[in-house]
């Protein structure tokens, strides 16, 4: 199901930059909710088993995140989120919802070779789009047992980043879609430059909808 949003459901320009955050109950998703107040959004959160996709339009979101928590991406109604929407509004995924990204174009999620919670490592990156200006490599923490394996991204995604110590994808961008998903966790104290990628994230929203609103007023 592709949903397409009324123009009265887009956005209104004097109004903050409404992010619908899709908590999947983690225990993180709270600070991710600060950090978008923090970089001058309005989040407007709902958990994932509640939330009705014909009703999204009717909370006015510029964009969605797609948050954090436990469990397989299949089960999380992340999945069928991005399934629905991409296109219609940018969309970031954060750890699950990284995952939920590459299940929804056709990847796999397998259990990881090591766990890795709490643990941080040093991030490669492509410079471009959330990490724009960041340094070439800082360091994230990490909270998964479960990863996308690199063979299996799909061709319309492309990798973003990786953790420098294991290998393993740390980064999705779509090819031509308002979509990008980080593995680690921007929002954890021990995670350089989150507040900096969360901003990243809020620009490319705001760009998103200045190109679309000049579409129409042409």
């Amino acid at each position: 199901m592709t949903l397409s949003f009324p123009e009265g459901a887009r956005r209104a320009p004097e109004r903050p930059t409404r992010i619908l955050v899709v908590d999947a109950f983690d225990s993180f998703v709270d600070i991710l909710r600060q950090y978008l107040m923090s970089a001058g959004a309005e989040p407007v959160m709902v958990r994932s088993n509640v939330l009705r996709l014909d009703e999204v339009h009717l909370m006015r979101p510029d964009a969605i995140l797609l948050g954090p928590g436990p469990g397989h991406p299949d089960t999380s109604g992340h999945v069928e989120i991005v399934r629905a929407l991409a296109g219609e509004l940018p969309l970031f995924g954060v750890c699950l919802g990284h995952q939920a990204i590459a299940r929804a174009f056709g990847g796999s999620v397998v259990p990881a070779k090591r766990l890795m919670h709490g643990k941080t490592s040093p991030i490669e990156h492509d410079g471009r789009g959330l990490f724009a200006g960041l340094p070439p490599g800082f360091d994230a923490t990490r909270y998964h047992s479960l990863v996308v394996p690199e063979d299996t991204v799909p061709a319309v995604l492309q990798i973003t980043a990786r953790s420098a110590d294991d290998g393993y994808v740390m980064g999705l961008r779509h090819r031509t879609l308002p979509l990008e998903a980080v593995q680690f966790h921007p929002e954890s104290f021990r995670t350089e430059h989150g507040m900096a990628l969360i901003s990243n994230f809020l620009a490319g929203v705001r760009a998103f909808h200045a190109g679309a609103e000049a579409s129409a007023a042409a």
